[in-house]
This record gives C-alpha cells, structure tokens and sequence, in this order.
C-alpha cells in the first residue's frame, strides 16, 4: 500500500465522518515501514514482521517474534476486532496477495485490491480500475458525499 493510497484512505475517511473508524496495517512486510505510516497518517495499528538489529546498529539477517503471514493476518483482525469490540461482520480488510486471503475471507468485507488472479477469483469483491478511495463505494458512499475533493 503506498503513501499516497494511504492518504486518500485517510482523508475519505475524515471527509465522509467515519472518524469513528479503527485502521490497521496488517503487512508481511517490515515493521520500519508500517510505523513510519501510522505516525504520518495516524493509523492505530501496525502489525508486520520486525528485522533484528545487532549492537552494531546492523541488521542480522533475522527476524524477532512470529511472522506475520496470511494466517497471522487473520488471527490478528480478530484480536483487533475483539480489543475494539467490534463485530467481525463489521470489519473491512483490503490486500493484493495470497497471504491476504485468510483475513479477506475472514472480514466482513474482504476486497482484493488490484490483486492477484488467485486473490481475485477467491474474495468475495474486488477492485482494480479505481483507487483505494473505491472501498467506499462498497459502503455505499457516493462521490456526492465526498464534496469537491472526494474524486473517486
């Protein structure tokens, strides 16, 4: 998920009042990353797999704790879900790969985005022609609700 997706999800989110919502990055990628995004756009957690470094300021090749792979993803919307306790039936979880698929098929609405045939052909919806911004229109926004700077 880049930057700039990340930023049209958070600010669909300011602009249609779903403030109340919980964001999370679940990612098989490094934690680095997903903790410079949620200090830049806010995002309330960041799950990912987290590179050793030795006293040398190097990394060691290794890895600490449990990788986060496609069946930690959804034991992880599940922890989030029950901590914020919220039905999972009301969670939305977005991915591209085969490791998203668990967490898709567990979320209420699990959207393959830009994804993968296999990821495509398994998830109940899918979105490849439009931006992240289109997960809204599967909550029944329109882009009228979005006001001058929603361009879905």
């Amino acid at each position: 998920m880049s930057q700039e997706q990340i930023l049209i999800r958070i600010s669909g989110k300011d602009q249609v009042g779903l403030t109340a919502s919980i964001m999370a990055i679940l990612s098989g990628g490094f934690t680095y990353f997903g903790e410079h995004l949620q200090k830049k756009y806010g995002i309330d957690y960041v799950y990912a797999n987290e590179l050793e470094v030795g006293e040398n300021g190097k990394l060691t090749g290794r890895y600490l704790g449990e990788i986060v792979d496609g069946r930690r993803k959804a034991d992880l919307l599940r922890l989030i879900a029950m901590t914020e306790k919220v039905n999972i039936a009301q969670t939305i979880a977005v991915g591209d790969g085969a490791n998203d698929l668990p967490m898709l098929l567990e979320a209420g609405l699990g959207i393959a985005f830009h994804a993968k045939p296999r990821v495509k052909e398994e998830a109940r919806q899918s979105l490849s022609t439009i931006g992240l911004d289109g997960v809204l229109y599967f909550l029944g926004f329109k882009d009228s609700h979005l006001g001058e700077q929603g361009r879905l």
